[in-house]
């Protein structure tokens, strides 16, 4: 599936590799039909290069900056803050936007 949304995909990469991310996925509501970018925020899953994993304040301006980014308010999550009862269906769904290579 492809998201519903546009953005700039080089600011995004520039995002990704200014604060280390390896990649950059998209899961959720904005991958279904029936997304509604008014009534819901854009979930949005990072991972970290090794040694470049940020703390909370940092993670927080990161959320800011992806959320103006994408011009939706951005709910940002690693894979770590996802619940292990559907932890492996987010990654086995989550649409890859940036891929560090």
């Amino acid at each position: 599936m492809s998201p519903r949304i546009t953005f700039d995909s080089h600011r995004m990469a520039r995002f990704c590799r200014d604060h280390g991310v390896g990649r950059l996925a998209l899961f959720g509501s904005v991958l279904r039909d029936d997304f509604d970018p008014d009534q819901i925020d854009l979930d949005v899953l990072v991972e970290f290069e090794p040694g470049r994993t940020p703390d909370l304040f940092t993670m927080a301006e990161m959320q800011q900056d992806l959320s103006e980014l994408f011009g939706l308010p951005v709910d940002l999550r690693t894979p770590g803050d996802i619940s292990h009862y559907f932890r492996q269906e987010v990654l086995a769904s989550a649409e890859v936007q940036y891929l560090a290579g």
